[in-house]
């Protein structure tokens, strides 16, 4: 049975004109999909940076059509629609600014396992590369990871393969509909990986592959994994775009040194020469990063909240994640607790009262 509110996530993804913030900011506003296009008009308006076209675009019906038709698909599909307020939503997108606002998954893989790695390089790998790359998955069977790559020609692939060899789950993030695969040539592949692993893409059924999406596609690589292994790269392209997005992240990243003076290996030795990632030798590199060693691997991800004696849960969890990030405006304390406006404000309020938090200009708020 389809779930209105479900439907009502996907309509308002596809609102014209609307991007992953926004859509974040209205449900922290109005509290749920349904209710943003309940919300009159002017109301809207009253919202932060929702403008005239924006509030005209949602108020449309059409939308709610094509959402249908997307949910119907999914389901004949076994494709799960995931909205950022749902449980099955990763836990290292959740806290991120530009993180998608929903997913569309297939496979078997939890989303939340709690050791990740990506393996991304260039697409016109080398021997070297490609020894290297199943190497490196090899080396880290023993750890219960989940391998991400983006299902690309060279590295990715080959990363993709290793795992399958392996029997490591493996997720390919795409850049284009779920019901494609992209390019056409890995298609078998891909099956394989729904049996332990999966693919995942912000993009709906029927998207094309439009250069614009690639990027994006990394941000949610580098944004789902713990380190993200850079194997082979020239000085440009899409292994430096995701290590960049994994630098913003705060995530760990690593290159492979390669020889010096070939275009393949200009793009690792850059980014260890900028500090941008530690070097790879070997997978020891990655556990003692990641403290691996000290660590079981079959404790669950948790986003940790500290325990304040005397406070509610969700206090308990406004207060960790101003302890954590310091300063934090309103609106971006709603979208990480996904605690809706109206109650967030409550709660702020008490938090101030007692002596824990003082507000700043702007709507922000800081520990005391």
């Amino acid at each position: 049975m389809m779930s209105s509110e479900k439907i009502a996530q996907v309509a308002l993804s596809l609102v014209p004109k609307i991007g992953d913030v926004l859509v974040k900011q209205l449900i922290s506003y109005c509290g749920s999909a349904e209710q943003v296009f309940k919300t009159p008009k002017a109301k809207l308006l009253k919202i932060p940076n929702i403008g005239e076209t924006l509030a005209q675009n949602i108020q449309a019906k059409a939308i709610f059509e094509k959402a249908t038709r997307i949910v119907e698909q999914a389901q004949k599909e076994q494709v799960d629609i995931i909205f950022y307020t749902d449980e099955q939503y990763p836990n290292r997108l959740k806290t991120l600014y530009d993180a998608p606002a929903i997913l569309y998954f297939k496979g078997k893989c939890s989303l939340n396992t709690p050791r990740t790695i990506a393996i991304v390089g260039t697409r016109q790998i080398t021997e070297y590369g490609r020894h290297i790359t199943e190497q490196i998955v090899g080396d880290l069977a023993q750890h219960n990871i989940l391998c991400i790559s983006g299902l690309a020609f060279g590295v990715d692939i080959v990363a993709h393969k290793a795992c399958l060899k392996y029997q490591i789950p493996t997720l390919g993030i795409m850049a284009n509909g779920i019901n494609k695969v992209y390019p056409l040539q890995h298609k078998s592949t891909a099956l394989q990986m729904l049996e332990t692993g999966g693919v995942l893409s912000e993009h709906p059924f029927g998207v094309e592959p439009e250069p614009p999406y690639f990027p994006r596609r990394n941000r949610i690589i580098a944004g789902m994994s713990d380190a993200t292994i850079v194997v082979e790269a020239a000085i440009k392209g899409g292994a430096l775009i995701t290590a960049e997005f994994a630098n913003n992240y705060h995530r760990d990243v690593f290159a492979v040194p390669g020889q010096i003076g070939k275009s393949f290996s200009e793009g690792c030795n850059k980014l260890i020469r900028n500090n941008k990632a530690q070097i790879y030798t070997q997978v020891n590199d990655i556990v003692e990063a990641l403290n691996w060693d000290l660590a079981s691997p079959n404790t669950s991800l948790q986003i940790p909240i500290p325990d304040f004696s005397g406070l509610s849960t969700d206090e308990s969890q406004v207060m960790a994640l101003l302890h954590k990030n310091g300063t934090m405006h309103i609106d971006e304390l709603s979208w990480q607790s996904q605690i809706f406006m109206a109650k967030l404000s409550s709660i702020l309020l008490s938090l101030e009262f007692q002596g824990y938090i003082k507000s700043l200009p702007g709507k922000k708020y800081s520990v005391t």
